[in-house]
């Protein structure tokens, strides 16, 4: 049996994917499976759809919402990152991270090893095999590693780790070292994950397109060149099944939004107290908890939302299902016991930036210019799929719709995993060599509509899915707020 490698390139976007910027992706890209329609998960942020891709779940079904999230098993009072510390105390205090098992427990119990190396947050690494702990594998990063021993192993094997740079070539080409050198050379998993916190880091810095980006994106590209070349110099190309994946695709800053004041001028108070608001801030999207579950505080916060001009789609769950003007959290995948009442998407627009390209949000945080994402923008839910190996069609384009959340399913299709478990993705089977012809499943799109009054105005919203079956994507969703005079 072969194996299965996947590459996150963090935010990047198709429109990147060029022989002039990334000739090692185009060039797999051309004589593997594109992906044509792929989608991130919403929150379009790193650590939500990280575990969208270990899980096969959405972030509503796996139990981590976002980057900055309330856990309200270990305080539901005050916002925390997804971060370490904070996640091993997630996971001391609730028994586990994440509600759904992983790739990596899940092949565990198949006898089979996992082992993911990223540079990045030290939250995104950590969500990439949580329970390595508990079921072997690794996970692996500059500042830890799980189990936790292996860090000093690798420090003495590989020394230190260079310092973050800008790109963050260094950090990049030691992961790739320790990929080729240490998980492929000594492990040989079943399969295993490298993370390249470009081109995110850059765009965040200098705006997407930016010639920092730009380095970014082909110092990124390098390392994967490396990469192939180790494969086809040790013969594993024949047996090696390579998925290139990013999180989510970008956005340049149009305004940013102290959310959080905004709040306590309104009179929400922080904390647990009568009308008590917690907010936590996540780029193009907010999400807000309401601790003592009071529906008339959710509807006075929606309303409040509703008439802002930066506001854009509004879901509801919990407490706030049922508000007139909101759309239920279930249809975009946010919807589970650790859902905040109301999850908010900044207004966004198709304008280019200085650069060229198309996309602009308001933003929790950050500077106007500057490159941001978490929004349902489809300059966000769409990023990138390519498939290369054995396992894979040749020379194909599909349209079919897919997401960061089929990845799972599909590596466990390709190691002849059974699972048994229930997953919100699905595997691509129509990108399998084993499947005749190039036309996919059938597909669909559908839109949801909600309106209501806000003063004198109307606020209107829709969010538009595409669904393969019992698999659904968020395409993109839009709010305004409509004069009534």
């Amino acid at each position: 049996m072969g194996s299965v490698l996947v590459i996150a390139f963090d935010g990047l976007q198709p429109a990147q994917v060029t022989p002039d910027l990334m000739p090692n992706l185009a060039e797999l890209a051309a004589a593997g499976v594109t992906f044509q329609r792929h989608h991130a998960a919403f929150p379009t942020v790193t650590r939500a759809n990280v575990a969208t891709l270990v899980t096969g779940c959405h972030p509503g079904s796996h139990g981590l919402p976002a980057n900055t999230l309330v856990a309200r098993e270990v305080d539901p009072l005050r916002a925390m990152p997804a971060l370490e510390p904070q996640l091993s105390r997630l996971a001391l205090e609730a028994g586990r991270v994440l509600l759904r098992p992983t790739l990596g427990e899940l092949l565990a119990r198949h006898g089979m090893e996992y082992i993911a190396v990223g540079v990045g947050t030290s939250g995104n690494a950590y969500l990439q095999n949580p329970e390595a702990e508990t079921w072997g594998g690794a996970t692996i990063h500059p500042d830890f590693c799980l189990p936790r021993e292996l860090h000093s192993k690798l420090e003495s094997d590989f020394g230190d780790w260079p310092k973050k740079g800008s790109p963050n070539t260094l950090q990049m080409a030691r992961a790739t070292d320790i990929l080729m050198d240490y998980v492929l050379a000594e492990r040989d998993p079943a399969a295993s994950l490298l993370w390249f916190s470009e081109p995110d880091s850059s765009q965040h810095l200098a705006g997407v397109g930016s010639d920092l980006a730009r380095r970014a994106l082909k110092e990124a590209d390098a390392q994967l060149g490396r990469l192939l070349r180790r494969l086809e110099e040790e013969g594993r190309v024949e047996d090696t099944d390579v998925m290139v994946v990013s999180d989510h695709g970008y956005s340049t800053i149009s305004g940013v939004v102290d959310v959080e004041s905004l709040l306590r001028e309104a009179g929400f108070p922080a904390g647990g107290g009568p009308g008590g608001v917690v907010a936590a801030p996540n780029g193009g999207s907010v999400l807000m908890y309401v601790p003592d579950g009071d529906p008339d505080t959710c509807r006075l916060l929606a309303k409040l939302l509703m008439a802002l001009p930066w506001c854009g789609p509004l879901l509801a769950c919990g407490a706030a299902e049922g508000i007139e003007g909101a759309i239920p959290g279930g249809l975009a995948g946010v919807s589970g016991i650790r859902a905040p009442e109301l999850t908010m998407s900044f207004k966004w627009e198709s304008r280019a930036n200085d650069a060229g390209f198309p996309g602009h949000v308001y933003s929790s945080h950050g500077t106007a210019g500057r490159g941001q994402h978490g929004s349902m923008s489809p300059h966000e839910t769409r990023n990138v799929l390519f498939a290369r190996g054995p396992s894979f069609k040749s020379g194909v384009a599909l349209s079919t719709p897919s997401g960061n959340v089929d990845v799972a399913p599909t590596v466990l299709r390709i190691l002849g995993v059974e699972s048994g478990e229930k997953m919100d993705g699905r595997a691509l089977e129509e990108a399998l060599a084993a499947k005749p012809g190039h036309a996919g499943p059938d597909w669909c799109r559908e839109t949801h509509e909600a309106e209501t009054s806000v003063l004198d105005d109307r606020y209107r919203q829709e969010i538009t899915l595409v669904r393969v079956g019992e698999t659904a994507y968020l395409e993109s969703g839009w709010a305004e707020l409509q004069s009534r005079k």
